[in-house]
């Protein structure tokens, strides 16, 4: 039985188990802890919980498991590949496994492959197939996981209601009426919306710098790096040129002032989906428009590429993105440059919007990006080398096949996010201060995408992109998982969790919320056993079965890291 079978077979036994669990459901179910969210990290609480004695199902409002891990993002965020080693435990064993489907031998799923072939080089180093994976086996493999761990799914159960007394959640009831009673819950959300339902405290979009004493939130100054958003070459932002009583032009652009660098806002940093395409013909999927397209809407960026052509410059398609080379000759897409994947200022709306509104913005950011790369193929405008290289790319016939090969999961890179007694700021991604009772590490750049594109001193700017160098992985506190005692005594946020919006720029990556998933539903575990408040529970015995089950609490200083501010361009604008 060849690797790509097997998957396939479990593909299959996943999608049967499921429904029939479902359909066995009497509609009142009783678990020791209910997940809400099948993303990656809702597996991982959910299997750990299972793995330790104790009853878990998920609460899914979709159809699939895996969140962005399976639904796109597969070249995955790690740094520098030094950093590696901060990855341990059960989000190891997702690596593991992802490598093994590829026949990379245990123990070596984060070697850097020994013969690289130039063509397969990615944009910061060559990554062995389980960081550079298919979608279909990341979801294969989580799939895997819950069959194994035999946790209940609920497919397509979005949450309406959630019911506390005495500061504990006591049941949650979705729209179809399921209803879930747990000891313990965990909102393994991108959105944060169990956390927000249960009453628990969050904000939204930028603090002010002078809220944590941080030196990157709020207000940012225009983009200075053209990988993160700068135009570096002067374009007429105006409908018509040279005349601002005409008004900036439409889609791309918003006109508004900059406002004061530093002020806190409600703005959203940007989402796109991580398109997986190919360009292998036999697996190719036209890559067509939007309804309705118009090559109006992209003015901008058709003077963007003549300003650069007059300039001298040699465009290629890299030159208006970033792609990075999976697995069976698929690509994994992504923004970088200051008109790219990013649908910019599309997202202000969708972190408190009900399930419509979200899929009419996730069916927006669809249309621009279709529509971004359809100009991209086909606009005489744009070089013939770059409309050539474009019109090499498809959608994959063999991912995302429920959705004509289009990915199912918006990259939703930041939310709600929780206010606990403590916060992660930027203090503890620079290393300055340093979180206590570690339940993971973070170890990616902080990494800000623009949430705007306005026009200020006459010219285009992308604001919101300036990042943060992380010097070396560094812990994330158990209290930012950990709502405030007073509000949930029962509930563990590890997506949404408790940072400002520069930490978060850097906490966001999915070995991260996987492991602190992992570490969430070990804690749970320990409160339901000593009868106690999540807020009570002894770290020193988290602590000890954490590192014993592989989780990596610690970095150790004597292991060489990547200097300060080296590299920082490469790891910009995923």
């Amino acid at each position: 039985m060849t690797p790509r079978l097997t998957v396939a077979r479990l593909l299959l036994s996943f999608v049967a188990f499921g429904p029939a669990a479902r359909a066995a459901s009497n509609r009142v179910v009783e678990v020791d802890l209910c997940v809400y969210g099948g993303t990656s990290g809702g597996v991982i609480a959910a299997v750990q919980a299972a793995r330790l004695g104790k009853t878990a199902l998920i609460v899914e409002p979709g159809r699939h498991l895996g969140g962005m891990t399976a639904g796109g993002l597969s070249w995955t965020d790690v740094g520098n590949s030094d950093r590696v080693g901060a990855i341990g435990g059960m989000a190891r064993d997702v690596y593991e496994r992802i490598g093994a489907h590829y026949g990379q031998k245990p123990g070596t799923a984060f070697d850097t492959p020994t013969k690289p072939e130039q063509v397969r080089l990615g944009v910061d180093y060559e990554k062995p197939p389980s960081l550079a994976f298919e979608p279909h086996v990341a979801e294969a493999v989580f799939g895997e996981l819950v069959r194994e761990a035999k946790v209940r799914v609920e497919f397509g159960e979005r949450l309406a209601n959630v019911r506390k007394s005495d500061r504990r959640v006591r049941e949650v009831v979705t729209a179809s009426g399921l209803v879930v009673r747990a000891k313990m819950f965990l909102d393994a959300t991108y959105e944060g919306d169990l956390m927000a339902a249960a009453g628990i405290s969050y904000t939204l979009g930028r603090e002010a710098n002078a809220q944590y004493g941080e030196t990157a939130n709020g207000i940012q100054r225009p983009a200075t790096n053209p990988r993160a958003g700068k135009f570096e070459v002067a374009i007429d932002p105006y409908a018509r040129p040279g005349d601002p009583e005409t008004g900036v032009l439409p889609y791309l652009l918003r006109d508004e002032p900059l406002g004061a660098i530093g002020a806190a806002d409600r703005r959203i940093q940007s989402y796109n989906f991580r398109v997986c395409l190919t360009d292998q013909p036999g697996n190719r999927l036209p890559l067509g428009p939007p309804a309705g397209y118009d090559a109006n809407n992209y003015e901008l960026l058709a003077r963007w590429i003549g300003a650069r052509l007059a300039a001298g410059e040699q465009l290629t398609l890299r030159s208006f993105l970033k792609y990075d080379p999976l697995q069976h000759g698929k690509f994994d897409f992504n923004n970088r440059w200051p008109i790219s994947t990013d649908f910019i200022g599309g997202a202000d709306d969708y972190p408190e919007a009900n399930a419509a509104r979200r899929a009419e913005i996730a069916r927006a950011h669809e249309a621009y990006l279709r529509g971004f790369f359809h100009f991209l193929a086909n606009d005489p405008r744009v070089p013939k080398a770059v409309r050539d290289e474009m019109r090499r790319f498809g959608l994959c016939r063999d991912e995302f096949s429920d959705n004509a090969g289009w990915p199912h999961q918006l990259y939703v890179r930041e939310a709600r996010r929780m206010v606990s007694a403590f916060v992660m700021t930027e203090h503890h991604a620079r290393g300055t201060r340093a979180a206590p009772n570690s339940v993971g590490l973070g170890a990616y750049g902080v990494d800000l995408h623009a949430v705007r594109r306005i026009v200020v001193d006459g010219r285009p700017v992308n604001e919101g992109s300036n990042g943060v160098t992380v010097p070396r992985p560094y812990p994330i506190g158990y209290g930012a998982i950990v709502p405030k005692p007073a509000e949930a005594e029962n509930v563990f946020v590890t997506f949404a969790l408790s940072a400002s919006h520069v930490a978060f720029g850097s906490i966001r990556m999915e070995p991260v919320f996987m492991t602190l998933s992992q570490s969430a539903a070990t804690a749970a575990v320990i409160a339901m056993t000593d009868n106690v408040p999540v807020q009570q529970v002894d770290y020193a015995k988290l602590r000890d079965r954490l590192r014993a089950a592989g989780v990596v609490l610690e970095w150790d200083a004597a292991k060489p890291v990547q200097p300060a501010g080296q590299g920082e361009r490469k790891r910009k604008n995923r």
